[in-house]
């Protein structure tokens, strides 16, 4: 029963409301009180359940309390913006005291947030769904905001797209930096790709995007370095700059646009400005200032005004910065100049704090000369390898560390090294968390030097014929399952098909279609879990055929008789399915369906195809859970290999 405004009697709309939170049911028979948390990614910390459910209607309001900050009527007008993106609703923002079917946002610092750490208590919110209405009390700004997240995933993750269970979610955070860093610098990546992966990095509640901002290929062609290539991203109206700033990079107006989105979905942008290695970029605009009289990709930091010019560029580009923090590089520098770096780096980070920001750095103290000894300790270092500098030597050395270590957490794409072909979901819900860093290097949970974790994207094959669409598609793998350890750990459970479903259900929320492009309205199969019988390469996984991109497939072993099956999260009535088949194509094979993915029926066949391309099957409706090709026949030497398989009801 949905809710609606009307004019009936006051008396006659109070009845009518408290019957709202009661299920349906047998006559006389009592309420089932919602057990189960809402299905959304990450998953809830604590859930009390209520009985029964309300629905929203376009009726329904999003109300601010009279004399609200702006931030609360922003966000409230962003939340109104945003149902109507992803659902049929029609809201609109109110201010005042909220009536039935309303949606109540307001900040409450000193609410009851449960466990929450008193450090992390303004990202924690309460939602309560009771009364006809739904409250969400934010600890602060981004903690309100989170409140909507979940808010926007349980309704839809709901039926009808419109409902959300009654009862009291309490939500926080475990860790402070929830993180992830995009190499830009190696491979230019499209202000559109950036903003879309901000939007949904709110959605999944992650609040730390570092975009690494200059870089170089690893190793010069025929140790010519003029020759290598290499960028800075950032393109200043400065003429003391120009041609410093890459083609392909980033104006003040970009910058600001990263801002904006950052700001509205609860993320803050930490820029990386790396030196005085991986500054090759620096070297082709000043080559005095480099190493081996500028045939090198290390600043010779003998000379002063290295270090002069390195504050300059500082200078000019940290008032762009709105967020708190700046990472200022300091890895991978030659051990035999250990002197002159240490004195370079207590130099660059006093100075980035003198701009107004805190200072991050890549931890790489271990390989010189006394270890930690003597460098600057108002840094927050990124543990990315144990051996460079691990977790618990800089942590002995007085840094709070955040998880970036290079064996779980670097994918470098379609390389032989460092998840070329992305991280495995599967293994990084079931077995890694924050503070694992392998080895005999593994933190106590929740330790209090270790702010949290920031998985890498490192495009070091700067050679390589790639979009980024396809890094995209390396990174959908394991996205979901970051952010559920980074927020609650294992409170989503062990059944990792299960968080599959729940976060098809919610998908990747607003402001995200640009990341699937090619996706057919009304797809049910659309980020579910799939399998296949056999894969060609890790190149081709089953995956590729549900992510809603035309570029990607999965291929399988080259014998007759293979196939590949989605779960679509529960039973839908479906009656078509569309296959797009690259060159190597199915001759013969049929559509099955199964409701427990066990007893398989046929309910369509194709015999004797003879091309590539689209093949869109229809059939009397069934009702099933699972739905799968099943091949008889190749039509060539290869495998199978589809670009999608799309289901309809």
């Amino acid at each position: 029963m949905a809710l609606r405004r009307s004019v009936i009697g006051v008396v006659a709309l109070t009845l009518f409301a408290a019957s709202l939170l009661v299920l349906r049911g047998a006559p006389g028979a009592s309420a089932a009180v919602n057990n189960a948390p809402p299905g959304i990614v990450p998953a809830i910390q604590q859930w009390t359940g209520g009985t029964g459910q309300l629905t929203l209607t376009s009726s329904s309001r999003v109300v601010v309390p009279a004399k609200s900050p702006a931030v609360i009527k922003k966000l409230a007008t962003q939340v109104v913006e945003e149902f109507a993106e992803v659902t049929s609703l029609r809201l609109r923002v109110a201010t005042g005291s909220p009536a039935e079917g309303d949606i109540a946002l307001r900040i409450d610092a000193y609410a009851d947030f449960g466990a929450a750490k008193p450090a992390l208590r303004a990202e924690a919110y309460r939602l309560k769904v009771a009364n006809g209405s739904v409250g969400i009390v934010g600890g602060g700004d981004k903690g309100l905001y989170y409140g909507t997240r979940t808010l926007l995933q349980a309704v839809l993750a709901s039926p009808d797209h419109a409902s959300l269970p009654a009862g009291t979610a309490v939500d926080y955070p475990n860790y402070a930096v929830r993180g992830f860093m995009l190499d830009v610098g190696r491979r230019y990546l499209t202000p559109d790709f950036i903003k879309s992966y901000l939007h949904w990095m709110g959605w999944l509640k992650l609040n730390t995007l570092q975009l690494h901002l200059n870089d170089n290929e690893i190793h010069a062609p025929d140790g010519d370095w003029p020759k290598a290539i290499s960028a800075f991203r950032l393109k200043s109206t400065n003429p003391n700059f120009a041609g410093l700033g890459a083609d392909k990079g980033y104006t003040r107006q970009d910058w600001d646009s990263f801002e904006d989105v950052a700001g509205a979905n609860g993320v803050t942008i930490i820029p990386e400005i790396d030196s005085p290695a991986h500054s090759r970029a620096f070297i082709e605009f000043k080559p005095e200032l480099g190493l081996n009289n500028g045939n090198s990709d290390h600043l010779d930091l003998s000379k002063p005004e290295t270090t002069d010019f390195m504050k300059s560029v500082f200078a000019e580009f940290v008032p762009w910065f709105r967020g708190p923090a700046v990472h200022i590089g300091i890895d991978e520098y030659p051990a035999d100049r250990a002197e002159q770096f240490k004195k370079y780096v207590n130099t660059m980070a006093p100075y980035v704090r003198s701009l107004g920001k805190k200072v991050h750095a890549w931890g790489s103290f271990t390989r010189m000369p006394g270890g930690g000894t003597g460098y600057d300790k108002g840094m927050s270092i990124n543990s990315w390898n144990n051996g460079w500098y691990s977790p618990k030597a800089a942590i002995a050395d007085g840094y709070k560390v955040i998880n970036s270590n290079d064996n779980l957490l670097y994918v470098v794409p379609f390389a032989d090294y460092y998840h070329g072909q992305g991280l495995d979901g599967q293994d990084i819900f079931k077995t890694w968390a924050p503070n694992i860093f392998g080895g005999d290097q593994n933190l106590a949970v929740q330790d209090p030097n270790l702010l949290g974790a920031m998985p890498a994207v490192w495009n070091d094959l700067v050679r390589a014929d790639y979009t980024e669409l396809q890094v995209h598609g390396l990174i959908d793998k394991s996205f979901d399952a970051l952010a559920q350890k980074m927020w609650s750990g294992g409170a989503a459970g062990t059944d990792y098909t299960a968080f599959q479903n729940r976060a098809a259900d919610v998908g990747r929320g607003p402001g995200t279609t640009y990341l699937s492009p090619d996706r057919a309205p009304g797809d049910l199969a659309y980020r579910r879990p799939v399998s296949a019988s056999s894969v060609e390469t890790s190149a081709f996984p089953p995956s590729h055929v549900v992510d809603g991109r035309g570029s990607t497939r999965w291929s399988s072993q080259y014998s007759d008789n293979q196939w590949v099956r989605v779960d679509l999260g529960g039973e839908r009535r479906i009656s078509s399915v569309r296959l797009n088949w690259e060159v190597a194509y199915g001759k013969d094979y049929d559509i099955q369906v199964s409701s427990n993915g066990g007893n398989w029926q046929t309910v369509a066949e194709r015999r004797g195809r003879t091309t590539a391309g689209t093949d869109t099957i229809t059939f009397s409706t069934a009702t099933a859970r699972y739905v799968r090709m099943q091949g008889i026949t190749r039509g060539t030497g290869y495998g199978y290999s589809l670009y999608s398989l799309e289901v309809f009801a």
